[in-house]
């Protein structure tokens, strides 16, 4: 039933990888209504840049959705600048308790370069333990991916490209047309 009412609800991957003293957002540009592709070169990580801090930002879920969540991010990072976990918590926050934004379908993994972070409608603020985080219908794909090259001598760029690039030949709903974003502290 929730498909039929939802049905552009699948599709994309956003892999967030922190190693060597920076953190990688990539995501796919495929953008799906049910299993019709209506767009391949989306920008689906995005970086923000409230009050003179870099945050770099990735979605999956309902486009409309998303940017209006990242709008409200951004609003929070201002309001408390230099503080991305207290931000990221503030939105959760409204998220889950705020009748407009719990109706809401989409998912964020954001990072100041320090922290990385998935923020959820659920309330959840989630630091990955493996410095590895990965949302989207192929993010499964790219986190188990990641996860298998993370020790190698590899940097976070490389191993999330290669994970985005497996979970593309995979998931129907991931393409290989990356925008990726990287950010140190």
């Amino acid at each position: 039933m929730a498909e039929q009412e939802f049905p552009g609800w699948h599709g994309t991957t956003i892999i967030g990888v922190k190693k060597g003293g920076e953190v990688v957002i990539a995501g796919d540009g495929q953008v799906s209504i049910g299993q019709t592709v209506i767009k391949g070169t989306a920008r689906k990580v995005r970086r923000l840049s409230p009050g003179g801090f870099d945050v770099v930002a990735g979605f999956a879920g309902s486009t409309a959705d998303a940017f209006t969540l990242l709008e409200r991010l951004e609003a929070k990072l201002e309001a408390t600048p230099g503080q991305l976990a207290r931000a990221s918590v503030e939105l959760a926050k409204d998220w889950r308790t705020d009748k407009y934004l719990q109706k809401l379908e989409a998912m964020l993994i954001v990072t100041d370069g320090s922290e990385m972070l998935v923020i959820t409608g659920a309330g959840d603020v989630l630091e990955p333990e493996h410095n590895v985080a990965a949302i989207g219908s192929g993010g499964n794909y790219a986190l188990a991916a990641a996860r298998g090259m993370y020790d190698s001598d590899r940097d976070a760029e490389s191993v999330a490209r290669d994970a985005m690039a497996i979970a593309a030949d995979i998931c129907v709903y991931t393409n290989g047309k990356l925008t990726v974003e990287k950010i140190k502290k």
